[in-house]
């Protein structure tokens, strides 16, 4: 059986190093795509073994060096995206449109397999926020310059190098009273890193192509109950506190502010928004790939890190015990 050559964009991310490992692991061929070679490299090449993996440095615009890594490669597998936008080119439209767009161009004209594409869960409603309406206008032209196309909507996807938990236990970490949005209704179905990568793994080992499938997780929590879930496990009792949507629009403007922002406005406008299956496509489940990892057990393995005295926090002394020696 010939080996599956899979060209990946985005492989140094938290899902990509995840994806990496199962793929590789299972025998397929993988050929990775950074902007930075000597910055990523490192987190790319002890993913697998040698002869399994090839990272290419390369910008994701310089069409000409892209096009010749689809004359070899059967599948094509997308993760790029941003939380928010930054100068040099890095803005929404650029890197959930056009990008993907001409991706999917590449996949028709040189007769890939298929091409998946990672977008996010709720954007059909969230037609206020420029995140939302990129990703909807990058699948838009992705399904129709590609038909063999499979688009993933996940919902939040955590691990231990997420930028959703661990930016929380940080704060949480320091702030006395932290800020609810929205009174904290807003719903989640976050799905573990893990599971994710076992989903995009099913799509491409058994090419299914189902156009649109939600990948989320086997709970269904409200943001509150998340924040609720952290301080429990990094052990702070914090207030949580409804913020009007007036200062929760200034501190949104001033968090925004940072080089990596803590919460941007177009967040705050995501936010309005739950982030749970709409009931129009498959999950996750239904193509035959459930997610089972549950969010307070994962996070509890990584959460000691946000905790007094790291991993050794949980440890009791027995006085009495050591007194007898």
């Amino acid at each position: 059986m010939k080996v599956k050559n899979c060209l990946i964009f985005g492989g140094s991310g938290q899902i990509g190093r995840f994806l990496i490992r199962k793929l590789t692991k299972n025998n397929y061929k993988v050929t990775v795509v950074t902007r930075n070679i000597h910055q990523n490299s490192y987190k790319i090449k002890t993913q697998a073994n040698a002869g399994y993996i090839e990272i290419v440095e390369s910008s994701i615009f310089n069409e000409k060096k892209i096009r010749k890594l689809f004359e070899n490669a059967d599948v094509c597998i997308n993760l790029i995206g941003i939380l928010f936008e930054k100068r040099k080119g890095n803005t929404f439209r650029n890197i959930h449109s056009i990008f993907p767009s001409l991706l999917s161009k590449l996949c028709k004209e040189y007769s890939l397999k298929h091409f998946i594409h990672l977008s996010a869960l709720g954007i059909n409603n969230a037609l206020d926020s420029s995140y939302a309406t990129s990703k909807l206008e990058g699948e838009i032209n992705i399904l129709k310059n590609f038909p063999l196309t499979t688009i993933l909507r996940p919902s939040v996807v955590y691990s231990v190098d997420d930028n959703f938990t661990t930016n929380f236990m940080t704060l949480l970490n320091i702030l006395p009273i932290f800020p609810l949005y929205y009174s904290g209704r807003t719903k989640f179905m976050p799905i573990h890193c893990s599971d994710l990568t076992d989903v995009i793994y099913h799509v491409v080992s058994k090419n299914i192509n189902s156009k649109i499938i939600e990948c989320v997780g086997p709970e269904t929590i409200s943001f509150k109950q998340i924040l609720e879930i952290l301080c429990k496990l990094i052990e702070k009792k914090r207030i949580l506190l409804p913020f009007p949507l007036v200062l929760a629009k200034i501190s949104a403007f001033f968090l925004g502010q940072f080089p990596k922002p803590l919460l941007t406005q177009d967040q705050l406008r995501l936010l309005k928004y739950d982030n749970v299956t709409s009931g129009k496509y498959k999950t996750n489940f239904e193509i035959g790939s459930p997610s089972t990892r549950i969010f307070e057990k994962e996070v509890k393995k990584y959460c000691y890190m946000w905790k007094e005295g790291g991993q050794f926090s949980t440890e009791k002394y027995d006085t009495k015990k050591n007194n007898e020696l």
